[in-house]
């Protein structure tokens, strides 16, 4: 079927998810983050976008980001290229990480914009990765209470007051408030955090990543995926995290 075009937003913003193929984890640790983030803060430079937020998830990305002169869609092209080189290079495996196509929603008015930031900042405490907002180190919430490196945050301190702290007060109390909004997000819910998950298959299987699950030999590979299935990983969970075939997994 063909593909539908996207929505166009008015104001130029964008909520945009990135997730990996198969829903794969992109990030097997804080390094990898880094370079994606170095990515990121690269081509916002060349393609001239503003970046209001993001997070970082295992298998996941959300932005919040205003078309600058370069379209867009080119500009995660570059970013996501940029990545999976590294990335390939660094866990020795070839072909794509990222599914073939980002999606995305329009941001259209201020309200709905404080939703999405919102909701990009508590997606680590709504997945019981952390407890709140603040202790989660890969969002951009972090560049709004301290130093600003890579976000626009001008913008947003506005939409809270012209007086920066108390708009800076606001925007943190801001945080503290469940979101209800329905935002662009990934849709399987896990009882395992995928962090628990991927902890357990890196114990189980005696491998510094869950990725290296592929490398075994097919009949040490078939007894972990056992075993970690008793464990109360799922399939899709399994496949998610180390890249393996689902129907790799089925069989074993």
């Amino acid at each position: 079927m063909p593909r539908t075009s996207r929505k166009k937003s008015e104001t130029g913003i964008y909520h945009l998810l990135l997730r990996g193929i198969n829903k794969q984890t992109i990030f097997e640790e804080d390094l990898d983050k880094k370079r994606f983030l170095q990515a990121l803060k690269e081509y916002k430079a060349k393609s001239g976008y503003n970046l209001y937020a993001y997070c970082l998830m295992a298998n996941h990305v959300h932005l919040l980001v205003k078309e600058g002169p370069e379209e867009l869609g080119v500009a995660m092209r570059r970013i996501g290229a940029s990545y999976v080189y590294w990335y390939n290079v660094k866990y020795d495996r070839v072909g794509h990480l990222f599914q073939d196509r980002y999606r995305s929603e329009p941001v259209e008015d201020d309200r709905y914009f404080l939703a999405v930031l919102r909701y990009i900042h508590q997606n680590p405490v709504k997945a019981g990765v952390v407890p709140e907002v603040k202790a989660y180190p890969w969002s951009s919430y972090h560049e709004y209470v301290s130093k600003p490196d890579l976000v626009d945050t001008e913008f947003v301190l506005s939409l809270f007051g012209k007086n920066r702290k108390q708009a800076l007060s606001d925007f943190q109390r801001f945080h503290t408030e469940d979101e209800t909004a329905s935002c662009l997000d990934v849709e399987e819910r896990r009882r395992i955090s995928d962090t628990e998950a991927a902890n357990i298959i890196k114990s189980v299987c005696n491998i510094p990543h869950c990725s290296d699950l592929q490398k075994l030999d097919r009949q040490s590979r078939s007894d972990y995926i056992k075993i970690l299935r008793k464990k109360g990983l799922s399939t899709r969970q399994i496949s998610r995290l180390t890249g393996l075939c689902r129907n790799v997994i089925v069989k074993a």
